[in-house]
């Protein structure tokens, strides 16, 4: 990413502009409530270093790629959801639903989850 593109929404909650429930944090990640949540744990990890989506984090820095999922199971810890199951969710550009062009891993448990994709025809 360029120098001079505008800090993404992550980016200003990271530097504290903008406010958010945060879960966990530390050098590398950043984990915070999702202010639309899908299940009754929703938690965004953010890496704070900007990569576009997951699949040019794996390719520009898989140790930071491990950081975010090791996070994403901190979170399943700290939210209790550890042993009942949780899913991680990485959502790669338009048609798989990113909206921020800062990869991010959604953490969703805390009650059963139903099946995900396109809905099955009857």
């Amino acid at each position: 990413m360029s120098d001079t593109e505008a800090d993404t929404l992550f980016e200003r909650i990271i530097g504290g502009e903008i406010p958010a429930d945060v879960v966990y944090q530390d050098a590398t990640t950043f984990a915070f409530r999702d202010v639309r949540p899908q299940a009754r744990v929703h938690v965004l990890v953010v890496p704070r270093k900007r990569y576009r989506n997951v699949g040019e984090l794996a390719a520009g820095d898989p140790q930071l790629l491990s950081d975010v999922v090791a996070a994403a199971r901190k979170v399943a810890e700290i939210e209790g959801i550890l042993e009942s199951g949780y899913r991680v969710v990485f959502n790669t550009d338009g048609d798989a639903g990113q909206t921020v062009f800062h990869v991010h891993a959604h953490v969703l448990g805390g009650e059963p989850l139903g099946l995900f994709g396109a809905p099955e025809e009857d």
